[in-house]
C-alpha cells in the first residue's frame, strides 16, 4: 500500500474531500500535518516543489485573506524564489492546500483527475 504525507487543514473542505479522496482509493495517509501549525520548512517546500514539476507560485493560495492582505499578486514579481519559499514557510496560510507527497511525486490543491492520474493505482 502506497503511503503519503499529507499537508491539509481540517476544516477546510478541499482537504476533506481530498482526504475523503485518499481513503476511498486506498491510498494510506501515513502523516496529517496540520498546515497552520506547522507549515514546511523552506527547505521541505524547496523539496515539495522539485518533486512536483509546478511553478511556485501554484503552491500559493491565492484567494486566501492573507495573500490579498499582503498584496501578494503585485508582490511575488518580484521577489526570488528562495524568498517566496521562505515567505510560504513563515505562515501556512499562504499555501495553497492539500500538499499530498510519496516522497517522489506531489500535488498541490485537490482536482479529482489529478489525483486519479497521480495517485490511483492502476
Amino acid at each position: 500500500m502506497m503511503g503519503v504525507k499529507i499537508f491539509c487543514y481540517d476544516k477546510c473542505g478541499t482537504c476533506r474531500s481530498a482526504v475523503k479522496w485518499l481513503k476511498e482509493h486506498h491510498v494510506d495517509i501515513t502523516e496529517n500535518v496540520p498546515l497552520f501549525e506547522t507549515p514546511p520548512s523552506a527547505k521541505e517546500l524547496a523539496k515539495l516543489l522539485s518533486d512536483s514539476g509546478l511553478e511556485i507560485k501554484r503552491f500559493f493560495n491565492t484567494s486566501g485573506e492573507v495573500y490579498k492582505e499582503m498584496s501578494l499578486k503585485d508582490k511575488l514579481p518580484s521577489m526570488s524564489q528562495e524568498q517566496m519559499l521562505e515567505l510560504l514557510a513563515s505562515n501556512g496560510r499562504l499555501i495553497k492546500r492539500p500538499i499530498v507527497t510519496d516522497g517522489h511525486k506531489v500535488t498541490v490543491g485537490f482536482k479529482e483527475a489529478q489525483y486519479d492520474e497521480v495517485w490511483a493505482k492502476g
